[in-house]
């Protein structure tokens, strides 16, 4: 589909610490509405893991290699996390109930699987891998959507729902191989990610972006050939969508992680990272190793004082650096 210009974001997973910055910026600003509580838009998961929702890339949708659209379902309730409160009241102020607990058990959640990983010591492994709506070039919600409820708008890319064309049939969830286009009840809409537009028209960033204490997150237009977009995107090829396979092309981009090395079973080290290649690569695809390949370059070059681009941009300085939004 054909815009005016497209909007991107590039996350550095080296940089990622997990701490949910992103997520409470992101809930706090748009969950004003009922039927959003089980909603993040978005959410920072631990992998290797199953995900929010539960085990969403094996949930279909997306297109295959003909380019057409892939069966896909909706998750359940259970799949996202059953939202929950506390009984104050009960074990606070009157002292009914000697436990503090939530009102249901809760089986599931957004990031319910956080630090596990994979692997046995001393070479276990896992990084943190934020999500959100990927803006695509493809989307498959549009293309599933009967009613043209979804669209682009021209001048920035994002991906939006018109909430007066939407009739709740669902075909956008189903259809969204990341599963970040949500179905409110409480209003028989589907609701998602709006990149936060109504900031983007002022000139600031994202919400995600703006509160993020790893600067992690870099965003601009994919034809600014002078922004940090076109330079990790483009010209080092650093950053990589995730789950090209599923034929959405996404504008959202992840540098991949690098990792410690693994240890022998003497204790020294081997030459051989602890993150399987093998494991990224199904992430994001054939790009991964002349990717890390690149920043390892240009790291040792930067840290014998030769001086890097690509270093100076991974590192984030000031968000006028990282943001470029005119």
């Amino acid at each position: 589909m054909t815009v005016k210009r497209q909007l991107s974001m590039v996350l550095d997973l080296n940089k990622c610490i997990g701490c949910q910055t992103c997520t409470t910026a992101c809930k706090l600003m748009w969950t004003n509405r009922n039927g959003r509580e089980f909603m993040y838009w978005n959410n920072v998961e631990t992998q290797p893991g199953k995900g929010y929702p539960r085990d969403y890339q094996n949930m279909g949708g997306g297109f295959d290699e003909a380019g057409a659209l892939r069966a896909g379902r909706q998750p359940s309730q259970e799949d996202y996390g059953i939202p929950w409160e506390y009984n104050y009241e009960e074990a606070l102020m009157t002292g009914t109930d000697p436990w503090l607990r939530p009102n249901v058990k809760p089986t599931w959640g957004a990031n319910w699987d956080e630090d596990q990983g994979e692997g046995d010591y001393p070479n276990s492994y896992y990084f943190y891998l934020p999500r959100l709506c990927n803006h695509c070039a493809n989307p498959g919600c549009l293309a599933a959507c009967s009613r043209n409820a979804i669209y682009k708008r021209q001048e920035d890319g994002i991906v939006l729902i018109d909430q007066e064309r939407c009739r709740g049939y669902r075909y956008c969830v189903n259809a969204c191989p990341y599963k970040k286009v949500y179905f409110n009840e409480q209003i028989s809409k589907s609701e998602k990610c709006i990149f936060c537009y109504p900031r983007i028209e002022k000139g600031l960033p994202t919400a995600c972006a703006q509160q993020c204490v790893g600067r992690i997150r870099w965003i601009g237009y994919r034809d600014d050939t002078e922004g940090p977009i076109h330079m990790l995107v483009e010209k080092y090829k650093v950053a990589l969508p995730l789950h090209p396979e599923w034929g959405t092309q996404p504008n959202v981009f992840y540098v991949p992680p690098l990792s410690p090395p693994k240890y022998g079973p003497d204790g020294e080290m081997l030459d051989e990272s602890r993150i399987p290649l093998e494991y990224l690569e199904s992430l994001f695809g054939d790009g991964v190793a002349a990717a890390l390949d690149t920043i390892r370059t240009e790291r040792q070059a930067k840290a014998d004082g030769k001086g890097s681009e690509l270093m100076d941009t991974l590192i984030g300085y000031n968000h006028a650096e990282m943001f470029k939004l005119s």
